[in-house]
């Protein structure tokens, strides 16, 4: 069955918000979008890169690249899905913490959250 806008076959981007690691910056937790497999970070990051590369793509469905989740995010309904397994790795690394990167994220990282 053909979803339009997920790919199962695009891996994803890298391992870290794409954004996030060419400028340097951290995120909370890590977004992907369905299409293209570009590694975002949430809206609760700073940066919140993943409904940025919504708006600029038009790349309507993400998943969650949390250890352990695997929802759908439909940035045009704002709804919640199932949908089918991504191609691999499904997650971050289970040894990169949250927030991350390792190393990259400030002492007082908490209160930089957009909640």
């Amino acid at each position: 069955m053909t979803i339009e806008g997920i790919d199962p076959g695009v891996a994803p981007s890298g391992t870290g918000c794409a954004e996030c690691l060419a400028a340097g910056g951290w995120w909370f937790h890590l977004r992907r979008c369905a299409q293209c497999g570009h590694i975002g970070c949430c809206d609760t990051s700073p940066g919140q890169h993943a409904t940025a590369h919504w708006r600029e793509s038009g790349h309507p469905l993400m998943t969650s690249f949390e250890p352990g989740e695997d929802w759908y995010w439909d940035f045009r309904d704002d709804q919640t899905y199932e949908g089918p397994v991504l191609a691999d790795p499904q997650s971050h690394p289970s040894d990169q913490p949250t927030p991350g990167p390792a190393g990259g994220v400030p002492d007082d990282w908490a209160d930089h959250l957009h909640r």
